[in-house]
Formats: C-alpha cells, structure tokens, sequence
C-alpha cells in the first residue's frame, strides 16, 4: 500500500517510520527543509527509543521517503494521513491552521481514490470540514476517516506496534475496510465508529488520563497530612479492575504535549457548547499547583532562597524523551530564579532542547549528574530517568553541600535512604521525609 504522511512531528515520523516496516511504501512530507535534510540523511530529529535503527533500515529497503513536496507524496496513494501539530491557542483552543492548510494542499495533488486520515488530535466536526476543504477543491474521489493515536513518548514504537486499540472513525465502509487491512496485523481490537465519536474518544482518553493523575496527587497531598502512604494507597486502589494500577503514580504531575493541550482543548469544546466542564477545570488546576510543591518544600528548608544554588536533575516532562514542552522544570526553575536561585541543570537528553525554549541566564547546564548535584544547597529530582535510580542517596550526600534532597518523582526507597543523614522529601509518603516530618494531627 503507498501511504503518504503530512506532518514530520512525533505522531507523523513513528507512524510512517512503522509502516514502512511493515512493508508499505510510505513518503513522509514536512514543510520544514533543515528536519527533511536529516530524515533523508537517516537522522531522527527527535530522541525516542528504537525509532533510529527503524528510519535507517527502512530507508535503505527503498520503503521510506522523506520530501518538502506535498505533490510528490500524495499523488499516486492509496491513504493519505495527516498528522500536522495543532497547538492551543491564547484562549485554549485547538488551532487548526495547520490541518486546514494541510487539506488545501492534499486537495490539489489527489490523484484516484483516496482516503484522507487524520491523525492529530483535533476538536469533534474538524474531520467534516477537511471534507469540506477537499471537496471545493477537487474532482477526484475520496473519504475521510479519523484514526487518532494513543502512543506515549518515550515507547512510541512499541506503542504504534503493538496498540491496545485502533480506532477507526468513518462513515465509508470503503474507507473502513481499507484501514481495518492497514491495521490488522497490529492488533485484534479495531473499533470503528462514526467520525465524532473516534475525535471525541481521543480527548476523552486523555482527559481521563490526566484525571487520575491530579486526582492521586491529590490523594498524596492528603497522605501527607494523615500519615498514610500514597505508594501503599495506590498499590491496594490498583488491584480493583474497574481502577486499575496505570497512572496511579504520585509526583509533581504530567506536562508534554497531549495532556496539557488536550484537557484545555476539551474545557474550551465543552465551553463552546454552554457546558461547564467543572472537573476537568479542577484537574488542570490541580496539576499546575502540583508541581509548585518542590518550590513550597525549598522555602521551608533554606528559609531564604536568595544566592542558594540549587541542582535539577531532569528537565524534559518524562523519562525517555527529550520532550520539554509544558515540562514542570520550566515553572520550577523559573519559580527559583525568581528567588534569586543560581540553578545547576542535568537530564540525559533534553539540556539542548530546554536551552534553546529556556535560556541560559541565571542556569548552568551540566554535562553530568554528579556535577549537577556537587556544592549545591539542595537537589530536585524532576523526571524519573533511570540513571538517576541508579545513583545511590548516599553518593548524592556526598556531592551536596548541605544534605537537602528533594524527591519530586519518590524514586528512592527507605532502604536506600537508611544509612544516610539527608533531609529528604518525596511526594505522599511522610514516614520517608526525614527532617521534614510533621506531627499527625488527631482525627475527631
């Protein structure tokens, strides 16, 4: 099958990346020349595990293309999916600039029956109006279908290869039955539904997602105040099947590029339909004011931040990715350096994409963790990277200047944190917060 995608971002480059590996002609189109130069050169401009090997393989089998020219991709294919950003904008909405240009381009290069795929995640009607924008534009046959993804940075590959679900979302049995032949080798449960049901599904995934993430920071919060432990609460929740264990996980809550812009999305779609989504308000709150609690937990050990020099250890929103987009690193550390804060940085992979949406004033970027961590007054841990497991609390005594560790992502266990004299806190297990303990308040 040829497949032309448009729009080189995550979503678009793993797709198209995994189905040429499954043996389909595939020709990736992106405006942006620099990005297409390294594709074509076997380069993934984006870190993201396995994906590299993938791109290089592929293009050497002669299944994998990469053009600035949208006429080039979309003449001649049998599916043609769109996967261009759409970033909120000021007010939280979708902008659909992007798919909207995307269809007037695709409009003028269809050639033969195709079908028109939307992957990126765009508010419920969009699909009806790139038909509409393709309709007024050309002669030639098509259907739309909506098909949105649910892969994860940092597992995208693994994700887009072994799916627990595809949704298909199309009125053409056509269209259906060629995208069911897409798909079926990936996965057994193929749901097809109308249009507005597959676009709404995806914001309804992610914003249920996110809610229980804020719901069981909430919870931390709680047990931080009655004695409990969130590990050990989480644990006993995830063992009823109709809760689940995933995303159970206390922290300082999600960022990246989905959840944030898809529950404000969602907020604004309810919004424009005269309902008030009050939870989903109240997740989003709950989320920000989360991450907050790193810089709450300094003020109360150094009293006064001015001059102090803080270590971060992770900048990008989850492991596995060099994603900074809404990361809590970048509230935190701008929260410090309000302050005063000198901040010393460290993460595996994100440093250069965190500078460049950053800056440089005010934080010195390190090339190792330990570096990060040496003479300071007290060290974050942002993002739960393995590396950072791997380097015992004793180590990280050794390097502070002063024995202030805060655990934003509770990657450390009592065991490891024994035969240490650090003043630590982590999220939702006060038993654990040693120097930082309150007393539990009499329940009446």
């Amino acid at each position: 099958m040829k497949i032309a995608v448009v729009g080189v971002g995550y979503v678009g480059l793993v797709s198209g990346v995994c189905f040429s590996e499954l043996g389909h002609q595939v020709v990736c189109v992106d405006k942006v020349a620099e990005k297409i130069e390294r594709l074509q050169a076997g380069e993934a401009p984006i870190y993201e595990l396995g994906l590299q090997p993938l791109i290089v393989d592929n293009l050497d089998q002669g299944r994998l293309s990469f053009t600035t020219n949208t006429a080039d991709a979309v003449q001649g294919a049998e599916l043609v999916i769109i996967a261009v950003g759409t970033p909120s904008l000021p007010n939280g909405q979708a902008n659909l600039s992007y798919i909207e240009q995307a269809a007037v381009d695709i409009a003028e290069s269809l050639s033969g029956y195709t079908v028109v795929v939307t992957k990126s995640t765009v508010p419920v009607g969009t699909n009806e109006k790139i038909r509409e924008i393709i309709a007024a534009r050309t002669r030639e046959e098509f259907d739309v279908a909506s098909v949105p993804e649910f892969l994860r940075e940092g597992t995208a590959v693994m994700d887009t290869m072994n799916p627990d679900r595809i949704i298909i979302g199309t009125d053409s049995v056509r269209a259906a039955d060629k995208l069911v032949q897409l798909h079926e080798r990936l996965t057994a449960n193929i749901v097809i539904t109308d249009i507005r049901s597959a676009e709404m599904i995806k914001y309804a995934s992610n914003a249920f997602l996110a809610t229980k993430i804020s719901f069981i920071n909430e919870i931390a919060n709680i047990c931080e105040k009655v004695g409990a432990d969130v590990t050990q609460v989480a644990h006993g929740m995830g063992f009823d099947k109709r809760i689940g264990s995933s995303f159970l996980k206390a922290g300082i809550g999600y960022g990246g590029s989905c959840f944030p812009k898809d529950t404000q999305a969602l907020i604004q779609i309810a919004g424009q339909m005269d309902y008030d989504f009050k939870l989903l308000k109240s997740v989003v709150e709950v989320n920000r004011d989360q991450r907050f609690n790193v810089v709450r937990k300094l003020d109360l050990l150094l009293e006064n931040m001015e001059d102090a020099v803080i270590g971060i250890w992770g900048l990008s929103f989850k492991p596995e990715t060099d994603d900074v987009r809404d990361a809590p690193a970048v509230e935190i550390i701008s929260a410090l350096l309000e302050r005063g804060v000198r901040v010393k940085a460290y993460d595996p992979v994100a440093a250069d994409n965190f500078r460049k949406q950053f800056g440089k004033d005010g934080v010195e970027y390190c090339s190792e963790a330990a570096d990060a961590a040496r003479e300071c007054d007290a060290l974050c841990i942002l993002t739960e990277w393995s590396e950072f497991q791997h380097i015992s609390p004793a180590q990280i005594e050794s390097w502070l200047k002063r024995p202030y560790l805060i655990d934003g992502r509770n990657i450390y266990t009592e065991e490891q944190l024994a035969e240490t004299g650090l003043v630590y806190y982590s999220v939702g297990r006060p038993g654990m917060n040693q120097g930082l303990r309150e007393p539990v308040p009499t329940l009446s």
